[in-house]
């Protein structure tokens, strides 16, 4: 299990990366990590270079994983598991102190499953 918060930022960067295309990194800095498409969309009332995706976050007690997806489509991912529904604070922000196998898995499914809603819906 891995309680290293560096670790466990890296890991989850690790995830998304494996995911561009058809992601690219809009930020990479020690504040933050951004995932957003690459085709131009409506978000909200605005025009965006690449629709938002997910954001990798760290914080002092946690890292944090904001995962679009889950509140634009939060009907696809009600059958989460209960170890990741257990990280959810909020609609679609994540608290990650420690990560073992399973968690990993876990979030590495549920971003899959963003990217193909997403290349799905022509967001990404």
């Amino acid at each position: 299990m891995q309680t290293d918060l560096a670790q466990i930022q890296t890991t989850l960067q690790q995830i998304l990366r494996a995911h561009t295309p058809p992601l690219q990194v809009r930020q990479d800095n020690s504040a933050t990590f951004e995932v957003a498409g690459t085709k131009p969309a409506m978000q909200g009332k605005q025009q965006v270079d690449g629709y938002y995706f997910a954001s990798v976050v760290p914080k002092p007690k946690d890292i944090r994983l904001y995962f679009f997806p889950i509140y634009t489509h939060a009907d696809q991912f009600a059958a989460i598991p209960e170890s990741l529904r257990k990280c959810l604070k909020g609609k679609s922000c994540f608290h990650i102190k420690k990560l073992n196998p399973e968690l990993e898995r876990a979030i590495a499914d549920m971003v899959q499953k963003g990217v193909e809603l997403y290349v799905q819906d022509g967001l990404i």
